[in-house]
């Protein structure tokens, strides 16, 4: 593996196991996110992220995993009530200290200006993502998060056919926040690494459909950082040969274009900061499978 690829991957995955399509038990998700913690690959491993309603329960399950060394991360769903979850937030941190910290929050908002009264709330120490409705105006969204320096979520997936948004409309969502230097995350739909078409959920009978590769995300986030204007990232979103995208100790080659491993690690640090996944094995595998792990 490159040190280029490293960079790439590292902490890119937040583990959402809680979530559809695996929507597993509490007590095997955190089961999971301890094995995932030992495993090989666990510099690719994020947080894990839970409702803020299910707290007490991941508390009960995870109890005997958490010991005093390397912190627990998660990530919490907040609420229609901010102010309750932070009161819980501030809660869990106080009773776990040393062995579980939540550090970030993912926030539902129906229009720009509740953003303002939110950001107001969050204290110190506490990074936000916010969601908003995908039909409403992007700009204005994102204007009110770089205004109050909070940070972006978009849905890139689901179960469904019709939750896939296009690549335009991710790629708007994008450039648009590298411009405004709102950094985002991803959530739902990026289980593989390059763009394809396969089952929906893992029931027998589950709907096919296209699903967007996180390395085509990414990389896009690269190239746009690069150059908000280029508009080869309307092919790279589409592209489906994962040998097409080649990995090496100093960049990343794409088509007739590189990206510097200096770009790769400025974009993961300051505009694409992780994606959500169900599944935190599915995408190694099929890194593995691809001859990239």
């Amino acid at each position: 593996m490159s040190q280029t690829l490293q960079v790439f991957l590292t902490q890119i995955i937040d583990y959402a196991g809680l979530f559809p399509p695996s929507q597993v038990s509490m007590a095997v998700a955190v089961q999971n996110f301890a094995a995932y913690q030992k495993s090989e690959y666990s510099w690719m491993l994020g947080r894990f992220i839970v409702p803020v309603g299910r707290l007490d329960e991941f508390s009960n399950e995870a109890e005997s995993h958490l010991t005093e060394g390397k912190p627990w991360q998660l990530s919490v769903l907040a609420s229609e009530d901010l102010a309750e979850t932070l009161e819980k937030v501030s809660e869990f941190n106080l009773q776990n200290e040393g062995k579980a910290k939540i550090d970030t929050l993912e926030v539902k908002v129906e229009n720009a200006e509740s953003i303002k009264d939110s950001a107001k709330i969050i204290p110190p120490g506490i990074t936000a993502y916010y969601e908003f409705p995908p039909d409403e105006i992007l700009a204005d969204f994102i204007t009110a998060l770089a205004i109050h320096k909070q940070r972006a979520k978009i849905r890139t997936g689901g179960i469904t056919v019709d939750a896939f948004p296009s690549t335009d409309a991710i790629i708007k969502f994008m450039r648009i926040c590298i411009a405004a230097n709102v950094p985002f995350k991803a959530t739902a739909g990026l289980h593989h690494p390059v763009r394809c078409t396969k089952p929906l959920t893992y029931e027998a009978n589950a709907p096919i459909g296209t699903m967007h590769g996180f390395l085509n995300l990414f990389l896009s986030a690269c190239f746009l950082r690069q150059d908000l204007n280029n508009s080869s990232v309307h092919r790279l979103m589409n592209e489906t040969e994962s040998e097409n995208i080649k990995f090496n100790e100093e960049k990343v080659r794409w088509a007739d274009q590189n990206i510097s491993a200096n770009n790769i690690a400025l974009t993961r640090q300051k505009n694409a900061i992780s994606f959500g996944s169900c599944s935190f094995l599915e995408p190694v595998e099929d890194l593995q499978s691809l001859g990239l792990l």
